[in-house]
């Protein structure tokens, strides 16, 4: 069995993170900046056994798609393209960003760490993926 890896897709930068090998947990891997996304997919996908991608899929709280899907789409399209055998699935990352600051707080981090955006990008990766393992249970 494979990882599952979670994309929290920005126009600046992109939060990932990544399951074990058995799916049980997911960790907060990295933040790469989004020019250099897809040849960080290349070099991982294939060093790496990763049989799902889960990228963040924002919505408001009607339900309906926010304005940053106008960029998410693309690339999108760009990964079916050039992973054609690596599924790629939205699922909803509202709040994430909130999670992740609060996360970032109940586990002790100071102020400096928190205004880290970097940080901020890879743990609400890690929620993305946290919320898609539970929703699997």
């Amino acid at each position: 069995m494979g990882r599952i890896l979670a994309i929290d897709y920005g126009q600046r930068r992109t939060g990932l993170a990544v399951t074990d090998p058995l799916r049980i947990t997911a960790t907060p891997l990295l933040t790469v900046p989004t020019v250099e996304l897809m040849d960080w997919l290349q070099d991982y996908l294939s060093n790496n056994q990763v049989d799902q991608v889960v990228i963040g899929h924002p919505t408001q709280l009607n339900g309906q798609e926010s304005d940053s899907m106008r960029y998410i789409r693309p690339f999108m399209r760009r990964f079916r393209q050039v992973f054609p055998n690596v599924p790629l699935t939205g699922y909803d990352e509202r709040f994430t960003s909130t999670l992740a600051h609060r996360a970032m707080i109940a586990g002790g981090m100071k102020k400096k760490q928190r205004q880290d955006k970097a940080v901020v990008d890879k743990i609400a990766a890690c929620i993305i993926l946290e919320d898609y393992l539970n929703s699997k249970l």
